[in-house]
């Protein structure tokens, strides 16, 4: 059950591999010993041998070994690869952090030339994206950190990054008023004349919920009846469903499981997905991507913040003319509830934030 940090472990979205997990997933996925064998690249006889191999050292059998039945995970290898999913949601912005660092160090080895953009940001799907667009121009780095929205602005007050990421509910600006949660998250750290917004796109929010909705959860009322896991204090997300929470008078301490808190979108999908929890908040491509059902909330718009005069600089220019390009607004369209409408966009806070209303 070791892990390690190797070009052949690591695949396209920069997640970690283990291969005793890649082959219950082929199991699973093939529903045969045979195919699985055929979509790993290895002998049926190999991979008989590795599994029972396996079996012998967890002293529990992993596969209903059924003569003329299609191969089935038992339920403990089921419980193993859903751990190993929850795990892996929850080191995602770890590990996009170490690819950012090995990333910079060695482009700034091989190329002179490269212009490298520090960006701390809330953890987002759609960023990962830019940053495959960025690469494409050969000489220009976007270097992603993902910590909370919160602090990645604190980040940006400590000059300590270039951009911040942060998204916030102007899809309903109610949400955002003088005196809300998200005004006192946020409004602290924004600063007229100081700073300035570039949109990158708008995403859906809302509640996560297992395929066919066996709990029948419906609206954020349902929550003070189910199983919740939650984002951590100091994440956008977390401030946006206090605010929600709220606005319709449910207190979060009648919520089982307000203190239940995963990392990121995709650990709260992968808890849900897991039977851990019944419901979570957050994005819908992180709900797609574990299969699950999904209630839309809330809009919310993804902006990256820079102090005032950073926007006339040429680089931010390059990352405006990606985030208008054909390739940005392809890409979210492929993205499950993002899309890119006014993407590329300065805007000014005093117009955009509704506590300036």
């Amino acid at each position: 059950m070791r892990y390690e940090i190797a070009p052949d472990l690591v695949d396209s979205d920069g997640q970690l591999a283990n291969p005793f997990f890649t082959t219950l997933t082929a199991i699973r996925s093939e529903g045969s010993i045979a195919a699985a064998a055929r979509r790993l690249g290895v002998s049926y006889r190999y991979l008989w041998g590795y599994l029972r191999d396996r079996e012998s050292e967890f002293g529990r059998e992993l596969i209903h070994w059924d003569k003329g039945r299609a191969a089935r995970l038992t339920a403990f290898a089921e419980r193993l690869l859903w751990a190993e999913a929850r795990i892996m949601a929850r080191l995602a912005p770890a590990i996009e952090n170490l690819r950012a660092e090995i990333s910079r160090e060695l482009s700034v080895a091989i190329n002179d030339d490269v212009t490298i953009i520090d960006c701390a940001a809330s953890h987002d799907l759609a960023l990962l994206v830019l940053r495959e667009l960025c690469r494409a121009q050969a000489d220009l780095l976007l270097e992603l950190r993902f910590v909370g929205s919160i602090d990645a602005l604190g980040e940006l007050r400590r000059h300590r990054c270039a951009f911040a990421g942060i998204h916030l509910p102007l899809g309903r600006p109610e949400l955002a008023r003088r005196g809300s949660a998200i005004h006192r998250a946020f409004g602290p750290l924004l600063r007229l004349g100081k700073e300035k917004l570039l949109r990158t796109a708008i995403r859906t929010q809302g509640l996560m919920v297992a395929k066919a909705n066996p709990a029948s959860i419906k609206h954020l009322h349902d929550l003070t009846r189910s199983r919740f896991v939650n984002r951590p204090v100091g994440t956008g997300t977390r401030a946006l469903l206090d605010e929600l929470l709220a606005s319709i008078g449910v207190a979060t301490s009648d919520v089982p499981g307000y203190a239940h808190q995963e990392s990121t979108h995709l650990a709260v999908a992968a808890c849900v997905a897991s039977g851990q929890a019944d419901v979570g908040f957050g994005i819908a491509a992180a709900a797609h991507a574990y299969g699950l059902d999904f209630i839309p909330m809330v809009d919310e718009h993804y902006f990256l913040v820079c102090e005032a005069p950073l926007i006339d600089s040429p680089v931010t220019s390059r990352i405006i003319e990606l985030l208008r390009s054909r390739s940005w607004s392809d890409a979210l369209a492929r993205l499950p509830g993002y899309r890119a409408d006014g993407a590329g966009d300065v805007v000014s806070l005093r117009r955009t934030l509704p506590w300036y209303e």
